[in-house]
């Protein structure tokens, strides 16, 4: 997830001005709790989401697998918040480990089953059980492509497989649930929307009768979910994507409570769409000018023009994702041309440049 704030389309209304403490509750709508759990990244939370679903609850996200998420989650039962009832089923939005971590952990201890489309559960069962050299082979050319000189390509190496650590191991069975179903939760429907480009079929759930989008993180109030081209798909489109989906959420009302995985709570997503369009089309600008104008440059190259700070090493492999990412839609859109160099690093060039 990359941290570059923009000033939204619009003002948007954030009802709630602080968020829970760690493993607290605190109602956010009626029958909604939302609960925020920690994380060991620079974006250090993630928002979970409680439904009251009849006798008992429906989850929504699980946290990162950690001692400390599960320490937390061990003391959630028996809040007064969920009112004595006991859990009935998990739902995660999509595969990233702050979302899917603790999914066989929590499944088990809480004895529910986990909801969640096919892309999402396959994707995330592939990757917490490939642990081979190759994958890490075939990283390490990715990078090499993307113009990692070698000591980044033996961080690549070191890091390995970097999901798998993150994740309890994941429940052999789900549920498969699929864009434009209904689900009801607590008497009220639910409707599932599939975005996609921040991850293969991200599920967000919108009940128009409460009036709430649950956005996972397709929709945030602050920042752009990360977008970015990965070693497993490395020929994607994922920025096209990406704001081919935004279109689906563009016209729910804007007196929708958005509840997304980071951020406060909000009002307003058709502004946030908008705002969300108009930064992309900036940062495709931008990556445009950064090809400069002689033979080309690597995508590694041009990280720091656009992301102008410090970065670590977690953050550095979504900046590159991201910068790729935008290079291929310009080049999908033939505004960029790619060519290999020698070493095998690819060199992006913006025509007419």
């Amino acid at each position: 997830m990359t941290t570059n704030t923009h000033t939204p389309a619009g003002p948007l209304r954030f009802p709630i001005a602080e968020p829970p403490a760690p493993g607290e509750p605190l109602e956010v709508a009626e029958g909604v709790l939302w609960l925020r759990m920690p994380l060991p990244f620079a974006l250090d939370h993630i928002n979970l989401w409680l439904v009251e679903d009849g006798d008992g609850w429906t989850l929504i996200d699980t946290g990162i697998a950690s001692a400390e998420t599960k320490g937390l989650w061990d003391a959630v039962p028996a809040h007064p918040a969920l009112k004595g009832k006991p859990a009935r089923r998990l739902i995660c939005t999509h595969f990233h480990p702050d979302h899917m971590g603790l999914a066989g952990w929590l499944t088990e201890h809480l004895n529910v089953g986990l909801w969640a489309t096919q892309g999402e559960w396959a994707t995330g069962m592939l990757l917490s059980l490939d642990t081979s050299d190759a994958l890490v082979e075939t990283h390490v050319g990715f990078y090499r492509r993307a113009g990692f000189p070698e000591d980044r390509l033996a961080l690549v190496h070191k890091r390995g497989n970097a999901y798998a650590p993150r994740v309890s191991p994941l429940p052999r069975a789900y549920r498969r649930i699929e864009d434009g179903e209904t689900i009801s939760i607590g008497g009220r429907d639910w409707r599932v929307i599939v975005g996609r480009g921040h991850a293969p079929e991200h599920a967000a759930l919108y009940c128009a009768e409460a009036g709430l989008l649950i956005s996972g993180d397709q929709i945030l109030p602050t920042i752009s979910p990360n977008v970015s081209l990965w070693p497993n798909e490395p020929e994607a489109n994922p920025l096209d994507q990406f704001l081919r989906s935004l279109a689906r959420f563009a016209d729910l009302p804007p007196d929708t409570l958005t509840l997304p995985s980071h951020g406060l709570p909000f009002f307003g997503v058709p502004q946030r769409v908008a705002a969300l369009l108009a930064h992309h089309a900036e940062r495709l600008e931008a990556a445009a000018e950064a090809c400069g104008d002689g033979g080309g440059r690597t995508a590694a190259d041009m990280v720091p023009d656009l992301f102008r700070r410090t970065l670590d090493d977690h953050q550095l492999f979504f900046a590159v994702g991201e910068v790729l990412a935008h290079l291929r839609h310009l080049e999908a859109s033939g505004l960029v041309t790619r060519a290999r160099r020698e070493d095998g690093a690819d060199l992006y060039r913006r025509l007419g440049a």
